[in-house]
């Protein structure tokens, strides 16, 4: 924001950062998160301490700033909470969508840093990983929680240990009951963060990198949620009425069990025996670019395909209970100009969900990408310059809030219809 856009919003700032802060135990943190959530929201280049703490004017105690988001004993926890319920009444979610995202380092001191791939760079390149859980609809939504990963390289109890970076956690403050756990299982632990917090959402998003992992489907599907993730290629079926058979019992050994004739396929190999033909046009929003819709912006529109079918690996089958394999929605992007499908989904909707609500909620996740893209272009979430754990935690508990602010000024200037329901 510049200057005078900043000025204009003064009192609503002053007034969200009093709701969000209230949770700290002193006025100086208080003060000093206000500040730096100001810091956040000025214009001009990094969002660091010492170029912040420049940009404040009398404000600009860059020994205070760097104290509160490095040193000072505040958990990043109870302001999440604050900012889930006040986003939460200002958005009405129709999804959670869990991600991750990549924070590029030069060096390695910093609290879990490793090369690793990320999907910021687009390779395996030194960098930490942020997973983060958001609330979503399709007007707007806002990141609630954060957990940073921690590489088996700074487990101590991992085989793949790194001494040197094992060596580096008490400097860093990473507590010493953290662990190397799958990005899968901080997406779980968020969902069950949040529930404590009193967040009833009742689906979750997410891409191939959470959606092809059984493990995570089944613990969504444990805490009673629906779930609309992404999938690769490698994952298998069975189609929807395969049946399981069991074989006639010779007389000897073991009694066979019943078992599916035949060997599970790719999704793809099942969505390209439905044939083309079964793919159906969906516009499921309209976009930022100009174009023919209502409202003067482009269609976004694709043809889909959605079949029912049994989901196949050990996993799965070591939690259901008898021979049927679950049945769910497999959906696929087909486009009109490919030969063949480009995108795929695994959903436990019921079997009467519409095609269009489907891909609508598959769809959603374009919300992460947006919600990541502000809040590192012009928020400064990359830019913390600290090494410790509760550095970051509270960096991009503070970047949050400043989105979340940016996201309700939007919605109070915005057309009523927008707004949820």
């Amino acid at each position: 924001m510049t200057p005078e856009e900043l000025a204009a919003v003064r009192c609503d700032l002053e007034d969200f950062a009093a709701d969000v802060f209230e949770p700290f135990a002193r006025a100086d943190q208080r003060r000093w998160g206000s500040v730096y959530l100001r810091g956040l929201l000025t214009g001009g280049g990094r969002k660091s301490v010492e170029p912040m703490a420049a940009r404040l004017g009398e404000d600009g105690n860059r020994q205070a700033l760097a104290h509160f988001i490095t040193s000072s004993p505040w958990d990043p926890a109870h302001v999440r909470a604050r900012l889930a319920w006040r986003m939460q009444h200002a958005i009405g979610p129709a999804a959670l969508i869990i991600d991750d995202t990549g924070f590029l380092k030069d060096g390695e001191a910093s609290a879990c840093v490793s090369r690793q791939y990320t999907g910021t760079a687009g390779k395996v390149t030194n960098c930490q990983a942020g997973v983060s859980l958001h609330l979503a609809a399709d007007h707007a939504s806002a990141a609630v929680d954060w957990r940073l990963f921690l590489p088996e390289t700074w487990d101590p109890g991992s085989p793949k240990a790194d001494p040197a970076k094992v060596g580096c956690r008490v400097k860093c403050g990473i507590p010493a009951d953290i662990g190397h756990v799958e990005k899968w299982q901080l997406a779980l632990d968020m969902v069950d963060e949040t529930r404590s917090w009193g967040l009833d959402v009742p689906l979750a998003v997410a891409d191939g990198g959470y959606g092809d992992t059984a493990a995570f489907r089944l613990g969504l599907e444990e805490r009673g949620l629906h779930y609309v993730v992404g999938i690769s290629t490698t994952v298998t079926a069975q189609p929807e009425d395969a049946q399981p058979h069991t074989p006639p019992y010779s007389g000897r050994g073991r009694r066979p069990v019943a078992a599916y004739p035949d060997p599970p396929r790719s999704v793809k190999e099942l969505v390209i025996e439905a044939g083309r033909m079964t793919a159906r046009p969906v516009q499921w929003r309209e976009g930022s670019r100009p174009g023919t819709g209502r409202s003067g912006f482009k269609r976004m529109y694709s043809r889909f395909v959605a079949l029912r079918v049994r989901p196949a690996g050990r996993e799965i089958r070591k939690a259901v209970n008898g021979p049927d394999l679950p049945a769910c929605w497999l959906l696929a992007e087909w486009p009109a100009d490919q030969e063949g499908p480009v995108q795929f989904w695994l959903s436990n909707l019921p079997s009467d969900t519409p095609l269009t609500t489907l891909v609508r909620l598959a769809k959603l996740r374009w919300r992460i990408e947006h919600d990541y893209r502000e809040m590192k272009q012009a928020l400064g979430l990359a830019h913390f310059e600290g090494r410790t754990w509760n550095g970051w935690h509270h960096h991009v508990t503070l970047v949050s809030a400043a989105h979340a602010f940016c996201t309700l000024q939007r919605l109070a200037r915005a057309p009523k219809e927008t707004a949820p329901a």
